[in-house]
């Protein structure tokens, strides 16, 4: 039994049929948040923060999806890049941060965003995205 497995055995995970279509469009979703980042110039830090994460969680959600899973936690899903792309804890670690980062802005107001952690969460999902796009093989033709 994988990791993935014991996550749908205590209910952390849903098990659902790889979907292609649905995989593209989480992973388009995922390009073009960050294109949004990357291409503005003069954006504030905290929205290129708020896209870079939201990004990431795209490109997340569709690794687990390639991989016949949905996550209903918002943070599960940078956990699980462990497992559906292999990236180390060092790596899913700093989008685990980001996200405890983006609830403190989000519901009590505490905008503590760096622009040190905002250039690494972009230069992680851009490399996330690319990873995550070589998952298109485990996915049924259309």
């Amino acid at each position: 039994m994988t990791a993935l497995d014991n996550l749908v055995r205590i209910g952390k995970l849903k098990p659902l049929p790889a979907n292609r279509g649905e995989f593209e469009h989480l992973l388009d979703l995922a390009r073009t948040l960050l294109d949004t980042v990357t291409s503005s110039n003069g954006m504030a830090t905290e929205s290129q923060f708020i896209l870079a994460y939201d990004s990431a969680h795209a490109a997340s959600r569709a690794a687990l999806r390639a991989h016949g899973y949905r996550s209903d936690d918002r943070y599960l899903v940078f956990q699980c890049l462990e497992h559906t792309i292999g990236w180390p804890t060092e790596k899913w670690r700093v989008l685990d941060t980001c996200h405890r980062r983006r609830n403190a802005a989000e519901y009590e107001g505490n905008i503590d965003l760096p622009a040190s952690l905002t250039a690494e969460l972009v230069r992680l999902t851009a490399e996330l995205i690319e990873t995550v796009s070589l998952l298109d093989h485990l996915l049924p033709s259309t």
